[in-house]
């Protein structure tokens, strides 16, 4: 009771305080934005992210001296249904040379290579500094080169490196956040207004989900410093910020309507909406934020950055739901309900018991072991595809080709196939053995070269830091980081080649790693041996949220089942849209046939937490059915049928802002839209429609285990005073 109370006391100062509350309020979220601002977010780098065996190599290199440099390549082509003319070519790389000549912040420009094919020449690039930041300081080469190009329009001239793809990544994920942030706000206002029928009252949500994404996004420049931004953690703020955001207020705004309808004067409405949906507002927030707390464990700064990111926007919805949110009903008052919107609002101002919602529940209560084998064969049919769920980290093959740069780069590597995908070897020996270092480095090369998975041009070059106790050079493969000879050839040098060669050397320590193959090697193995310490830990957090806010083992074991059926649902979902190419013309996606290998963990602490909106929310009204007077079957039907407006609600308001995310082009967002949306609609519906109030209905009494609830039973229901029941009892306005 401590929390209720604690809940209620919060609410009713904000209500008779609401300009101070509401004043608190404006000055965190400014204080928010301004204190990102002056921080900034602080982006991951490769050694943030690094992983395994391929960043153990990546620190060797580092130690000597021998990262990657920053290299940017001017390639000349034909266009299509055009032959190869060398000498135009060559003069248009002449031309886009003389452009750079005088950029500053270049270190060398090398000689034109033909590629072995005739069909594109390459002027390679090297840019001084850290190639971290090379896609900030990578401008200037874009627009010498477009001024080559129009100069040159016989053929294509381009630029493309790391640099100038992830510059261009960047820009296509800024404009897709802009366009899921602008489009998020008339679709939720639109739902909004469905639910209430009244403009004011549909802008209450939206402006407190607004200001959680707001203050989020601030606050996150703020974390970042801490846990760096591995790239989706902003996308992930906003949706989650939103969804939340407008719930919390939702489930809020709506008890207290019905308080109000009661004959409850406006604060004492306002009170026992805190006392009741600001509980379920609580145990919601506390569980989602518990749940995404377990992505910890996953020892990755991915993980850790989304965690953190998703924690800091659902805690700062939770406190905008328990105190700003008060303040403006009391504030609004009457005018919440101003101007309404005719039609619609006479469909939500009408009373009496919802009979879509008792119609669509009675096979459930009334055949309460066929719905729930029916409804659980169902989800687990779902489910199947995900025994062959395949995972991959994002790789460079996996960036949409409306990046223009990617485009360039599919020419690049038709051109010159060497470009595909190279492995780096790297070792470290004592100081006495650099002789031998050196003669093994040679003899890798060789063995290597002798291998059909590497390529054998350009000869690789190996690179030796100054005190020659360090040695890397990058092994080349003609076959792109999806396909399985890409990981047969790394598994051929780090179990063959590198051992036998290098790790002969006495005292020698030595890693093979790259930028995508051994990545997805090693992001994957990481994935798959932490995902049942996070699974389980996310899972027992929730069950001990739910048992000790309802005092009921048996409800927190049924939560904890409930959420695995809809997961494990939609990663058969996932699989089964992703993996194959069906729905590639309707998503307009090009399938990889994996799915990114961070999201299954991400999808299931997410839909742990959101799927908790709704159903502390329904299980709370059935509870309080209960204790006031009802049998067990009564409660169900009376909680469900009473909150199945608002829970439809929100969750349409969850689908459509993920949903949002399918219109995207980047793949890893495209892939947790479309699994987020379908999570929810099952959890929403087939979840809380079917399985839950079979299961109750069955369980009867026994479901509030080991609560005084618990000892009841269907004849012998709780007895409360009329005046505690009101709330059970009220209809939905």
């Amino acid at each position: 009771m401590g929390s209720k109370n604690l809940i209620t006391r919060m609410a009713r100062w904000s209500a008779t305080h609401p300009w101070w509350a509401i004043t608190l309020w404006v000055v965190f979220v400014i204080g928010a934005l301004a204190a990102g601002s002056a921080t900034g977010t602080q982006r991951a780098t490769n050694a943030d992210l690094a992983i395994g065996q391929s960043g153990r190599a990546a620190e060797i290199a580092k130690s000597g001296g021998l990262e990657d440099r920053a290299v940017e390549n001017i390639l000349v082509t034909p266009y299509e249904g055009r032959k190869f003319d060398r000498e135009a070519a060559g003069r248009a790389a002449e031309a886009a040379v003389a452009e750079l000549r005088d950029v500053e912040g270049i270190a060398s420009i090398g000689d034109p290579v033909p590629a072995p094919n005739g069909s594109a020449l390459v002027v390679p690039v090297v840019l001084k500094g850290d190639p971290e930041t090379a896609d900030t300081r990578v401008q200037p080469l874009v627009d010498g080169v477009a001024a080559a190009q129009k100069e040159h329009d016989d053929v294509r001239v381009e630029l493309v490196g790391a640099g100038s793809i992830k510059a261009g990544l960047n820009e296509m994920l800024n404009e897709d956040l802009g366009k899921a942030t602008v489009l998020s706000l008339p679709v939720t206002l639109l739902v909004m207004v469905f639910v209430f029928g009244a403009i004011v009252a549909a802008g209450v949500p939206v402006l407190l989900g607004l200001s959680a994404v707001l203050a989020g996004l601030g606050l996150w420049g703020v974390a970042s410093q801490l846990v760096p931004d591995p790239g989706p953690v902003t996308h992930i703020i906003v949706l989650m910020g939103m969804a939340i955001g407008v719930d919390y207020s939702l489930f809020y705004l709506k008890r207290q309507r019905e308080e109000r309808a009661l004959g409850s004067n406006n604060v004492d409405a306002i009170e026992i909406a805190a006392a009741t949906s600001g509980h379920a507002v609580m145990v919601s927030g506390l569980v989602v934020m518990v749940s995404m707390g377990a992505l910890y464990l996953a020892g990755h700064v991915a993980f850790e950055s989304m965690a953190t990111g998703a924690v800091l926007v659902v805690a700062i919805a939770m406190v905008a739901s328990l105190t700003a949110l008060p303040a403006l009903l009391s504030k609004f008052g009457r005018f919440l309900d101003k101007p309404r919107v005719p039609l619609v609002w006479r469909l939500t101002a009408r009373s009496g018991k919802p009979r879509l919602w008792s119609a669509m529940l009675k096979p459930s209560l009334r055949h309460p072991v066929i719905s729930l084998v029916v409804s659980v064969g169902a989800l687990l049919a779902l489910a199947l595809p995900a025994l062959d769920l395949k995972l991959k980290a994002t790789g460079i093959d996996d960036l949409p080709r409306s990046i223009p740069a990617m485009q360039a780069n599919d020419r690049l590597v038709q051109s010159f196939p060497s470009q595909a995908d190279t492995h780096t070897v790297a070792v470290k020996v004592p100081e006495g053995e650099r002789d031998r270092l050196t003669a093994a480095m040679a003899r890798l090369v060789e063995r290597a070269g002798k291998d059909s998975l590497f390529t054998r041009t350009p000869e690789p070059e190996v690179r030796v830091s100054k005190d020659g106790t360090i040695a890397t050079v990058a092994i080349g493969t003609r076959f792109n980081s999806s396909s399985p000879d890409a990981q047969k050839s790394l598994a051929r040098l780090r179990d063959d080649i590198a051992p036998e060669t290098v790790g002969a050397v006495p005292g020698a320590e030595f890693a093979v790693g790259g930028s995508d193959v051994a990545y997805d090697v090693d992001y994957r193995a990481n994935v798959v041996e932490k995902m049942p310490w996070v699974l389980g830990i996310a899972l027992a957090l929730t069950f001990l949220v739910m048992a000790i806010a309802f005092r009921s083992v048996m409800l927190a074991l049924i939560t904890v089942v409930l959420n695995v059926l809809s997961a494990v649902a939609s990663f058969g979902l996932l699989a089964l849209i992703f993996q194959r190419t069906w729905a590639e013309g309707i998503l307009d996606f090009e399938s990889t046939g994996r799915v990114v290998a961070w999201l299954p963990l991400m999808l299931f602490v997410i839909l742990l937490g959101l799927s908790m909106d709704y159903h502390v929310f329904v299980v709370s009204r059935i509870r309080e059915a209960a204790r006031g007077g009802l049998g067990v079957r009564e409660a169900v039907e009376q909680g469900i049928t009473r909150t199945a407006g608002v829970v439809t609600s929100a969750a349409v308001v969850m689908v459509s802002v993920f949903a949002l995310l399918a219109s995207l082009n980047f793949i890893e967002m495209k892939q947790m839209g479309v699994g987020m949306a379908c999570a929810v609609l099952l959890d929403a519906t087939l979840i809380r429609i079917v399985v839950l109030p079979s299961v109750v209905t069955l369980l009867g009494w026994k479901t509030w285990w080991p609560s005084r609830l618990a000892h009841q039973d269907d004849t012998q229901p709780v007895r409360v005073p009329a005046a505690a029941r009101v709330g059970a009892m009220a209809e939905t306005k």
